[in-house]
């Protein structure tokens, strides 16, 4: 799989996700297989005005490299000083998000907003990819509504001033993230565009993953949702469109050792308080449909140190022994 100048290991790549996405997780996935990974969303204003706290998503580990940093904004100049800003930081490809849904970025004409301004998207497009070396990219939705479904005319509009491809999740600003995705829109952007086009909406299992492909001849896939407390879906995804194989999940025990784990790096990068923190809804989604976890999760979410948090998974794997003998 290729995308500009960049080639990458294989065509299924984790989506960029605001409060999941940071450098462990990503890491994570990418040592299950993931293709590509991607920044939690970059505000180009506070990358332009010097925010520390914006500054730090722009961080990349060399292990996860090569990586792409997404960046919002609507202010074409701004987004292109972000974008060469994310490019000497190390990103091998800058997305630009014009698919956020949240009100707080919408209001501001970020994201999704954009949908109802192709004169606009032709703007960001031109400056950030004039400004960078790397290839500029962009994640869209089916369009602001079902009355204005323009997925195909924002793809034109990119590839004519130079994007190197095209991320397209199935679902309207209006759905958020109810309802079905879909998926006849992304094969509707495959067939109009000659740059690669990256399916997402709706992939919660290997099998999805395959489905995608075959009904939109989309180029790659990207998965959300379905990669939150299970970055093994990479592994068994490209298992599965190898081989036909479908692999089993790690067991209950192989999956508290993971938040194990999980907890020790975020822990590492930004301290026990803040890690644990995190840790809370990571832990929520790693265990959701284990037997008692409902217990574990509401006592999880009120502890506070490593050690604590440890303790709990500790006699809870105990638990789940006992449960499977």
């Amino acid at each position: 799989m290729r995308i500009g100048n960049v080639n990458l290991s294989n065509n299924i790549f984790l989506a960029p996700m605001a409060g999941v996405t940071d450098m462990v997780f990503r890491i994570l996935c990418k040592r299950q297989g993931c293709g590509l990974t991607y920044t939690e969303m970059v505000s180009a204003k506070g990358l332009h005005y010097k925010s520390d706290n914006t500054a730090v998503l722009l961080e990349i580990a060399e292990e996860e490299r090569p990586a792409a940093v997404q960046i919002f904004g609507s202010e074409p100049d701004i987004v292109a000083e972000a974008a060469r800003q994310a490019e000497a930081g190390g990103a091998a490809i800058i997305d630009i998000n014009m698919g956020c849904p949240t009100p707080k970025i919408v209001k501001n004409g970020d994201g999704s907003a954009l949908m109802k301004k192709p004169g606009m998207v032709r703007e960001i497009i031109r400056s950030t990819v004039r400004a960078v070396k790397v290839p500029v990219t962009i994640k869209i939705r089916k369009g602001w509504d079902e009355e204005s479904a323009n997925a195909a005319e924002i793809a034109t509009i990119a590839a004519l001033e130079g994007a190197a491809a095209v991320t397209v999740h199935g679902r309207t600003r209006d759905q958020y993230y109810s309802g079905n995705a879909d998926w006849d829109i992304i094969k509707q952007v495959k067939k109009t565009v000659n740059i690669p086009v990256i399916g997402n909406g709706d992939i919660v299992e290997p099998e999805d993953v395959k489905k995608m492909i075959e009904k939109t001849g989309c180029d790659a896939v990207m998965i959300g949702r379905g990669a939150q407390g299970n970055p093994w879906i990479f592994r068994r995804s490209l298992e599965y469109i190898k081989t036909g194989r479908l692999l089993p999940m790690p067991d209950y025990e192989q999956r508290v050792r993971a938040i194990i784990m999980h907890l020790d790096m975020v822990s590492e990068l930004k301290g026990e308080e803040i890690g644990v923190k995190e840790m809370r809804k990571h832990t929520a989604w790693y265990i959701k449909g284990m037997p008692g976890s409902a217990k574990v999760k509401a006592e999880i979410f009120r502890l506070t140190t490593c050690a604590q948090v440890k303790e709990i998974l500790s006699e809870y794997m105990d638990y789940l022994k006992v449960r499977t003998i």
